[in-house]
């Protein structure tokens, strides 16, 4: 029996296997760690990877050791002070001094932490590993641009670089052998005649031998005459186009830059919207992103202006999804895109347009999106597009979220809310 050891040795000069066989053993420690880099790094470093320290006494392993007792022989090196039975007095400074840079302690221990970098992929695997996209789905692509080569049988036309040799030598030998089923048959009989008149004991027919085997000569030299291969016979690989499926999303990013939204709840509105970005990057392979900002009026944008661009006024959110929705009619079909929706306030709105945005919420967008998910950034009381917020989330739990974020640390814990599995449902 051979054995193949593997000791490839990745840029770190540590094996691959044990790398990977020490995520799965200290996966939760690791999990932890990367869920405390989030609360402590800007959510705009997610996309990189990450150092990852874990407590060195979470890491111990059971072993065997001598316990304490019995008879121990030491042997240390000598030297020319001290001679057998000789004493010394201990170290000025008592016990307790180290040889490191802090002073002695009369009460706790400490390790330190074992260190080690995670890649991006390691990062990101770990952050979402808990989380799932709603209503995933396949779109077929009626625009679609990529196609693949995939193989569809044969055919006896094509160019000569797909031509395939051992189908067309197959069809070149079943030709022949249909064609010359008669003669081989007859030179079969022949020969077993042949055969006949030499064993038989009577005197053979010279004459009858003579002409059974001018006939066979004969039969061969037309057996030959057939072309081993032939026009009809050449087989060629089949190649048609196939569309790619290929999963595409749009994500609506809807914020409020009226006079109340002041530049933190901006910035954690960011942060909210980046992450959702990489979710969804990670679930889709083509995504395209759109950018509404709105108060009095809505517009579209860049991503400069979403977040920066000075410009305030009243509040009418009913503008911003308006304009959504006509985005999504003229730029965006539902037979085509995932649609996701993620809109991003203070709660502030001119009370008289809470219940329109209701109406479109329902009888526009919904029907359209994969998923709709708000989120109010406030540490005050809910206003009273919450609570209008609130009976949608009631009726369409599965289509429609909303959580409240109160500072940069809820960020997180909010978006695991919005997006948590939940059992029975089915991305």
């Amino acid at each position: 029996m051979s054995m193949i050891i593997d000791r490839r040795l990745n840029g770190k000069k540590k094996s691959t296997v044990n790398r990977q066989r020490f995520l799965r053993r200290y996966k939760g420690l690791v999990k932890e760690a990367v869920q405390g880099a989030v609360d402590e790094r800007s959510i705009t470093d997610v996309n990189s990877g990450s150092d990852i320290a874990i407590p060195k006494k979470d890491l111990s392993e059971p072993s065997f050791h001598h316990g304490q007792g019995g008879r121990v022989e030491q042997v240390h090196p000598g030297n020319k002070e001290f001679t057998t039975g000789d004493r010394f007095k201990r170290p000025e400074g008592g016990g307790g001094q180290g040889t490191g840079d802090g002073d002695a302690s009369n009460s706790g221990s400490g390790e330190d932490d074992f260190i080690f970098q995670i890649n991006r992929e390691e990062f990101l695997e770990y952050l979402f590993e808990d989380l799932e996209l709603p209503n995933l789905m396949r779109k077929e692509l009626k625009d679609s641009t990529e196609f693949k080569l995939k193989r569809a049988g044969y055919t006896s036309a094509g160019s000569p670089d797909r031509l395939n040799v051992v189908r067309s030598l197959k069809a070149a030998h079943a030709r022949r052998i249909a064609l010359s089923g008669k003669e081989r048959k007859e030179i079969r009989a022949l020969k077993r005649q042949l055969r006949e008149m030499e064993v038989s004991q009577s005197n053979t027919d010279e004459v009858l031998k003579k002409e059974l085997q001018d006939k066979i000569i004969e039969l061969n030299k037309k057996l030959k005459r057939l072309p081993f291969i032939d026009d009809f016979d050449l087989k060629f690989n089949n190649l048609v186009k196939v569309p790619q499926p290929s999963s595409k999303c749009v994500m609506f990013c809807v914020m409020d830059v009226s006079g109340s939204m002041t530049r933190e709840i901006k910035d954690t509105a960011k942060r909210f919207f980046l992450l959702l970005y990489l979710f969804l990057e990670r679930n889709y392979e083509q995504i395209e992103v759109v950018f509404i900002r709105h108060h009095s009026e809505a517009r579209e944008c860049n991503e400069h202006d979403f977040f920066y661009a000075r410009e305030t006024g009243g509040t009418v959110v009913s503008s911003a999804l308006s304009l959504s929705d006509d985005i999504i009619k003229d730029r965006y079909s539902p037979s085509e895109w995932n649609i996701y929706v993620a809109q991003a306030s203070d709660g502030d709105n001119w009370e008289a347009d809470s219940s329109r945005c209701s109406n479109i919420i329902i009888e526009n967008l919904l029907p359209v999106c994969q998923y709709y998910s708000y989120v109010e950034i406030t540490d005050r009381h809910h206003q009273n597009l919450w609570y209008e917020y609130k009976d949608i989330e009631r009726d369409y739990p599965g289509h429609f979220a909303m959580q409240q974020i109160r500072n940069n640390g809820d960020i997180y814990p909010v978006f695991r809310k919005l997006f948590e599995k939940k059992e029975g449902q089915y991305a």
